[in-house]
Parts: structure tokens; sequence; C-alpha cells
């Protein structure tokens, strides 16, 4: 446990003395929450749909914490380039040890990004608000934070499974442009998924992030989307989630042990 702690300690204070990163990190989503949720507010307010700020709030969340760990696989490549990558593999601890501590550090920054996004909407003026609209459920707000921390895991691993199968930036870069953009868009976070076509349907329930998406708005605004023949779906989201975490994870493993020195 003692290397999980260090690999998770050292991805933490890799953040937290990057003050330009927290910053800028959080710019793109903060672009899309006042220029999308501001410009189109009106139209989505004319089609009957309600505040649109309200409604993306919970994707841009979802968007912050997507790019923050799945990017977490990135340094494993810089480790790789620099050397600290074979000083760790060559360390007298189990390599599962070693990736899972990685992940969990990734997961917990991403985490903490995605807590300063939900800060940066309330100020906007983002409000939780009770199923039905009937006054605000600020008690919604640790619901929502389980709900990050299992987006963060999920794409933690992804990216660190990434990371493991990869060995040049070059090739990273691309997967993530292919990946990341199609995750986020056919999530739910900008649209709602409701009346969709066939084949666009089933595209988006194949799409891990739609279900992180869909639990945050569940729980911040009342707001299933994929509700099946359940009325509410906390649970079934957060147990995809929790086996997609597993998945990810566990081929992260396999991939991190075949690394050769």
């Amino acid at each position: 446990m003692g290397a999980i702690y260090v690999m998770w300690l050292r991805e933490l204070k890799r953040y937290f003395r990057s003050k330009a990163q927290i910053i800028v990190s959080l710019g793109q989503p903060t672009l899309y929450l006042l220029a999308l949720g501001f410009g189109f507010g009106p139209v989505f307010a004319k089609a009957g749909a309600g505040n649109y700020i309200q409604f993306i709030a919970p994707g841009v969340i979802g968007m912050t914490v997507l790019f923050s760990s799945i990017f977490s696989g990135m340094a494993m490549l810089w480790d790789r380039q620099f050397g600290f990558l074979k000083e760790t593999l060559v360390a007298p601890v189990p390599r599962i040890l070693i990736i899972f501590g990685r992940t969990l550090g990734g997961a917990t920054v991403a985490s903490l990004q995605g807590l300063l996004m939900l800060i940066v909407c309330l100020i906007a003026g983002f409000r939780p608000v009770q199923p039905g609209g009937a006054g605000h459920n600020w008690l919604a707000l640790p619901l929502a934070g389980i709900f990050i921390g299992m987006i963060a895991l999920v794409f933690a691993g992804l990216g660190a499974s990434i990371g493991s199968a990869i060995k040049d930036m070059q090739g990273f870069q691309m997967l993530m442009n292919f990946l990341v953009m199609p995750l986020f868009f056919l999530s739910g976070a900008l649209f709602p998924l409701k009346n969709l076509g066939r084949i666009l349907t089933w595209i988006t329930h194949a799409d891990p992030l739609a279900y992180g998406i869909d639990g945050l708005r569940g729980v911040l605004i009342g707001n299933w989307q994929f509700n099946f023949t359940w009325q509410f779906n906390f649970m079934l989201d957060l147990c995809l989630l929790g086996a997609l975490a597993a998945i990810f994870l566990i081929t992260s493993a396999w991939l991190f042990s075949r690394i050769e020195v």
C-alpha cells in the first residue's frame, strides 16, 4: 500500500505545484458554459426546455473531469521519455501497485478539477434543484461528488490503459483527439438524448461518459435521461460506472505489467 500512496501523492504534488495548469484546464469548460449557456439560453427556453445553464452545467463538469482524467495517461509517456518510468518499473514492488497509485492520483486530480468547475457553475448562476423544480437542493452536491469521482476513475483507468499501450507522444495525441471529442459530444453534455434517431441512440447509449453525465444531471436537477424500466436510475448509472472502472483498472494493470524495461 505504500507504493500506491507514494504514486498517488506524486500526482497530487505535481498538480498543486502547477498553478497555471489548474487555471488553464478550467478555461475551455468555462467558455462552453458561458458562451453556449448564455448564447443558446433564449433558444432553449423558447423551445420550452427551461434554463440552459441548468442543463449544460452538469455537462461541462463532466467535460472537465473527462479531459483531466484521460489526459493523465500522457504523464506516463513523459515519464517514459525522461526515464522515471524505468526507475519505477525496476523498483522492488508489484507493478499493479504502481499503476493503481498513478491511476488513483490521476482520478483524484480530475475530481478536484470537477469540483472547481462545480464552483464556477455556481458562480455563473447554476443551482441544484429538487425534482420538479421545487426549491434548491444543496444536499445533492455530495451525491454529485460521487459521480464526479466515478467519472474520474473510469477515464483515468482508460487513460492509463492507453498510456501503457502506446509508446510515442504523437500516437497518444492522435488517439485522444479521435476518442475524447466523440465521447464528449455524444454524452448528452450539450443536448438532450431523448427523441434521437435509432442509430444515434444506440451510439449514445454505448458512451461511458453519457452515464456519468446522466448521473450528475439527475442528482443535481432531477433530469434523468436513461430511465429504461426504472423511475430513477441512480443505481443503474453508478453500477455501470463502477463496472467500467473495474474493467479499465484491470486492463491498465495488465498492459502496464507487459511494459518492457
